[in-house]
């Protein structure tokens, strides 16, 4: 038989483990081609001559290019559906990401930059209404899935770049690009021609589809504001925690420490997996985790050796249990046809706000001469994660535009 049905439910399997499959798939290509820039930027630097100013550019234009590109992707989204947005997305993702490869000069390598993040932008929105149209009755469980994708891809890319990816193409940066690239562009081509036919066709969507996310939202806001300390928090942490341990002396456990916060993440994510359906709307998986972040920072400032590591994987593993939960807020509280919306506006406040915090702990660390002063900005996004969901709405609201 072409699909096996489960005797009493009447579920078939290949529904459920298809569209499963796709996202796994959809979420480590939105990761891929980010994280494998930084194994190989010294590469990029020395080979285009980049000033730091430069690479920090390189570094900050994916985060803003998801805030500015979440909206637009809004807009596609209600044109054509989330299935065609998404194979959209990651196609451009693919090929531009290939592209920077061929970069003669940092302008080059900017553009292709930023073509690769305005496509991964436009992808990130479609999931949340995906999970809803394809599985709506597992939307905890589907979003942990591709929540686990996006953290295997990141550190598949990271972890994979130099040891494996690189020897295989000769030693070259460039072409290290377009092997990465190869696995997302095959991700837009089996969303393209596998998608569900439950999946919604652009069609139904609406005859003047509704894609502006409502701003005077107060849910908007707080689940955005909620989802930009998360990811403030993982982009800050990363950023300063090798200079910090670099001046204390302690350089010897900035690998450690880095592996300790990402590599930890996975673990926590496969068990979500199992559980997120039945922590989908409770309240205090979101105090554990912003006290777990305040807990793990503090280890990191006031601990020593060993202890610091120990703190860089309370960090992680704290950020990971409330990530996969804001991501299934969307589909959770939204109407079906307000999810993408509610989606676009969420990662346009989080993403800015990934911007602002880095820069707001260098100027802090900068100001005072105090290198633990970096992470108190991150602090206050971890008490803002304890505390802002507690008043998080229950049940779907409607999230509907005035």
């Amino acid at each position: 038989m072409d699909e096996l049905v489960q005797r009493g439910g009447g579920i078939s399997v290949r529904r459920v483990l298809l569209p499963l499959t796709l996202l796994w798939l959809a979420g480590a290509g939105l990761r891929l081609t980010v994280l494998a820039v930084p194994p190989v930027l010294p590469f990029i630097h020395a080979d285009l001559n980049l000033s730091e100013t430069q690479v920090g550019i390189l570094t900050g234009l994916p985060s803003l290019m998801f805030a500015l590109a979440a909206v637009p992707g809004s807009l596609l989204i209600a044109r054509v559906g989330p299935v065609t947005a998404l194979a959209i997305g990651l196609l451009l993702d693919g090929v531009a990401s290939g592209l920077r490869g061929a970069a003669p000069n940092a302008l080059w390598l900017y553009a292709a930059t930023i073509a690769m993040a305005a496509g991964i932008a436009v992808g990130q929105p479609a999931m949340p209404p995906l999970v809803r149209a394809w599985l709506p009755d597992r939307i905890g469980f589907a979003t942990a899935v591709y929540t686990n994708g996006f953290l295997m891809g990141a550190t598949a890319a990271a972890a994979l770049s130099l040891p494996l990816v690189l020897p295989l193409v000769g030693g070259s940066w460039r072409l290290g690009f377009a092997a990465w690239a190869v696995p997302v562009v095959a991700t837009a081509v089996l969303v393209a021609f596998l998608a569900p036919k439950s999946a919604p066709p652009a069609a139904s969507v609406a005859a003047v589809p509704r894609w502006w996310p409502d701003w005077r939202s107060p849910l908007l806001w707080r689940i955005g504001i909620l989802f930009g300390s998360n990811n403030s928090t993982y982009f800050t942490t990363n950023a300063f925690l090798s200079d910090y341990l670099n001046a204390h002396g302690a350089a010897d456990l900035i690998g450690p420490a880095l592996i300790a916060l990402n590599v930890g993440q996975i673990p926590v994510s496969f068990a979500l997996i199992a559980v997120a359906g039945r922590l989908q709307n409770r309240l205090w998986p979101y105090v554990v985790s912003g006290l777990g972040v305040l807990a793990g920072l503090a280890t990191i400032v006031f601990g020593t050796g060993a202890v610091i590591v120990a703190g860089a994987a309370l960090v992680g593993i704290s950020l990971t249990l409330s990530f996969v939960l804001i991501l299934a807020l969307p589909p959770v509280l939204s109407a079906p046809g307000d999810v993408h919306r509610l989606a676009a506006g969420m990662f346009t406040i989080s993403y800015s706000t990934a911007v602002l915090v880095p820069a707001a702990s260098g100027l802090l660390w900068d100001l005072t001469g105090v290198p633990g002063m970096a992470f108190a900005p991150t602090a206050v996004c971890a008490v803002l994660l304890a505390s802002l969901a507690p008043r998080l709405p229950s049940k779907s609201v409607g999230y509907h535009q005035p």
